[in-house]
């Protein structure tokens, strides 16, 4: 990312510099009056881009001149480059991260910029929020949806073999990690669920290919609507969600019965 550069001096790069006024008379003025000519314009934008692209730089706040004709060929070019021009630019991008605290990481809405996860401890220090405590209930309930998507809440309850609280399908919908995508075609039309690109983005996944491998999803045995936190949470549900400590989410309530 870049944030201050200007197009209209791309050709004065590394030119001497001097006192302002001199530097701005000498070279700066004269450069950007060039731009008045479009078919210059056209063949300083695809440098002024080629550049860019071939630091890793996909994102700048770019100057333009006084010359509207100038601005429409950085957009016009701008709008041509093919998609592997962009997968390069993120190769480089990512490269230049190495040895550093953060890097670029592909996930399901593309790529971003983290950190590392061997600084998670110091950065956490940083973050002030009370990190959230997710029920063995939700995590069961999430895990089904995440591998047999799509999925009805009475399928859900037919594998777990209780109710399925109101308040853990809220709580989902409210993170947007999961959303309705159909109706199921059987008397009533019941909601089809399934998890959505943001729930793929916080488990840092690409797709869900991606998903814990499972030989199969066994069915859950029947469980009394208690505390749902006096039982263990399976290792591979548990990995789905952050179970750190704080504020418990989706408990589900004794009298809940409806599927």
């Amino acid at each position: 990312m870049d944030t201050h550069i200007h197009f209209p001096q791309t050709g004065m790069i590394g030119s001497y510099g001097e006192q302002l006024l001199d530097w701005l008379n000498t070279y700066t003025f004269p450069c950007e009056k060039q731009f008045a000519d479009k078919d210059h314009a056209d063949k300083v934008a695809k440098i002024f881009l080629k550049e860019l692209l071939r630091n890793g730089t996909t994102t700048a706040l770019v100057f333009g001149s006084v010359h509207p004709q100038s601005v429409n060929a950085l957009f016009e070019e701008a709008e041509r480059p093919e998609p592997k021009v962009f997968r390069k630019a993120l190769e480089v991008l990512g490269k230049s991260c190495a040895g550093r605290a953060f890097e670029l990481k592909e996930v399901a809405t593309g790529y971003r910029l983290q950190s590392r996860e061997d600084f998670a401890p110091w950065v956490g220090r940083l973050w002030e929020e009370r990190p959230q405590r997710y029920s063995r209930a939700l995590l069961e309930t999430m895990a089904l949806i995440a591998y047999r998507q799509p999925i009805t809440r009475c399928e859900i309850v037919d594998v777990r073999g209780v109710a399925v609280n109101s308040n853990i399908i809220k709580t989902l919908m409210e993170r947007e990690w999961i959303r309705v995508v159909g109706h199921r075609e059987v008397t009533g039309r019941p909601a089809m669920f399934a998890t959505t690109k943001a729930f793929l983005d916080h488990f840092n996944l690409k797709g869900l290919d991606e998903l814990p491998a499972l030989a199969e999803l066994r069915e859950m045995e029947p469980e009394p609507l208690l505390d749902p936190d006096d039982a263990p949470v399976p290792a591979h549900l548990k990995a789905l969600a952050d179970a750190s400590m704080g504020e418990e989410e989706g408990a589900e309530p004794k009298d809940e019965t409806r599927c």
